[in-house]
């Protein structure tokens, strides 16, 4: 299916090293925010208190988080689970206040401003549960781009496998420093956004490979950057018809999603438009830059050892 077709190549390649510039100065600011400011992470990863409260009627979001503001909690997350009257609040852990007196002057504040605020669940994370929580994403990480290498190796050949994992890792990269530098909310459902765009980039990074490849086989006299060209052009109407609903979805719930859904949309939409210019614009260069060939790609003639005629 397409929208339109670009009679014309468009040499993207010819402006390949300012592609590959840019990439490298947004790495390099994604990557100094990441040391300098850090992650905020969430209760998931450095331990707090999950409460789950229930009211008598539709529950005041806005008024319960003004509640736990005025008890010295700035960074609680509360969102409804359920229905309109069901409540998750999480509170960051506190070292001189044990789980059971927190949850008790928290339902003291709730009660004073709705007598049907009721308590339905406590639950502690430690710090110890937080850390096994990053260093399990940290390993999902790796196991998900070491995959990825090797399919593509498998699939096509080295170069495309390198090409892919360092522009997919640039969109990773990018979006934590996006959360780093405005200090957003990292929570496990943010992590699960970033491997979700993991493996959705590379899927771009696939598509526009295998025109590459086949360019390869019917562009015999086309130069590299000719046959890159091509191939990017040929699948730029898919491109823009894939990303663009995906975007719109992504949107939709950024907008729409309210506070649960808030910093996992946006983590989409981030990584969404990043991944377009990473699939595109990073890992295409790459390739040309490592010096992919036909040779590469086509297999090479068996000699005729038979000492046959033909």
């Amino acid at each position: 299916m397409e929208f339109f077709r670009i009679r014309r190549d468009i040499p993207f390649m010819r402006r390949a090293l300012v592609f590959n510039v840019i990439s490298a100065v947004t790495f390099v600011l994604a990557v100094y925010f990441l040391i300098a400011k850090g992650l905020n992470l969430g209760v998931d990863f450095t331990g707090g208190t999950v409460l789950e409260v229930s009211y008598g009627q539709a529950a005041d979001i806005p008024k319960i988080r003004e509640a736990m503001g005025k008890l010295g909690f700035h960074d609680v997350s509360v969102q409804n689970f359920g229905t309109s009257r069901d409540v998750m609040i999480r509170l960051p852990a506190k070292i001189e206040v044990t789980g059971a007196k927190l949850s008790e002057t928290v339902m003291q504040a709730l009660k004073l401003d709705d007598a049907s605020a009721q308590l339905r669940r406590v639950e502690f994370v430690g710090p110890q549960v937080g850390r096994e929580l990053v260093e399990n994403g940290i390993y999902a990480l790796l196991a998900v781009s070491v995959g990825i290498v090797l399919y593509l190796w498998v699939r096509f050949e080295w170069k495309f496998g390198v090409s892919a994992i360092i522009a997919n890792l640039h969109d990773v990269v990018i979006i934590l420093g996006f959360f780093a530098f405005f200090q957003w909310d990292f929570s496990l459902t943010v992590l699960a956004a970033v491997l979700a765009i993991l493996g959705y980039s590379v899927n771009e990074s696939v598509v526009v490979f295998d025109r590459i490849r086949e360019n390869f086989r019917k562009m015999r006299r086309a130069t590299t950057p000719e046959i890159i060209d091509n191939a990017i052009t040929a699948t730029m109407s898919r491109t823009i018809i894939t990303h663009g609903c995906t975007q719109l979805a992504a949107l939709s719930m950024l907008i729409f999603g309210g506070e649960t859904l808030h910093y996992f949309a946006l983590a989409l939409t981030i990584g969404i438009c990043f991944g377009i210019y990473s699939s595109v614009l990073v890992a295409s260069p790459l390739v040309m830059w490592l010096g992919v060939s036909r040779e590469d790609l086509l297999p090479a003639k068996k000699e005729d050892t038979t000492g046959a005629t033909p």
